[in-house]
């Protein structure tokens, strides 16, 4: 489960979100060479090996980072995973880099550098579903660990796809 962030244009400071024009009608990033150099430049330690999904690792987190292949190119999706305020430093420094802002996909509102409360509510809610997922064994998060369960099936009582759909 992953905290969806999208880093995108805004085409100026009054705007209200919900009347962003739609689909390459507004400002872009940029060219997606000049993103992608902008990018690497102020995260030198980002995986852009594919620029489709690149990675950041830090301390606790990880960042994927997903460049369309679109030119010129109209938004960036970030995908956070783990813990650590200090990942809303990165975040902020790459919105930076190519002159956009922070959209905060599951709060449907811009991300405002300075607070936390969008990524503390995700995790909280993250967090609660893995405890749940988890059942009444008591091992919360820690049965969902590699070889704790058989399988997905087991861990969450999914079921798996017909044969011939796989």
């Amino acid at each position: 489960m992953s905290w969806d962030l999208l880093l995108m244009p805004v085409p100026d400071e009054n705007a209200v979100f919900d009347e962003l024009p739609e689909d390459g009608e507004g400002p872009s990033l940029g060219r997606r060479a000049q993103v992608l150099a902008a990018l690497a430049g102020t995260m030198p330690d980002a995986d852009l090996s594919d620029p489709a999904w690149g990675v950041l690792e830090g301390p606790t987190w990880s960042l994927e980072i997903n460049v369309s292949d679109s030119d010129p190119v109209e938004a960036i999706m970030l995908q956070v995973h783990g813990t650590g305020d200090d990942v809303l430093t990165v975040v902020h420094r790459l919105a930076g880099a190519v002159g956009g802002v922070v959209m905060d996909c599951v709060a449907d509102e811009l991300l405002v550098e300075g607070e936390t409360a969008g990524w503390h509510g995700f995790q909280r809610q993250r967090d609660a579903s893995l405890d749940s997922a988890a059942g009444s064994d008591g091992y919360g998060k820690a049965s969902l660990t590699l070889g704790a369960a058989d399988s997905l099936e087991d861990a969450f009582g999914w079921q798996s796809a017909p044969s011939d759909l796989r």
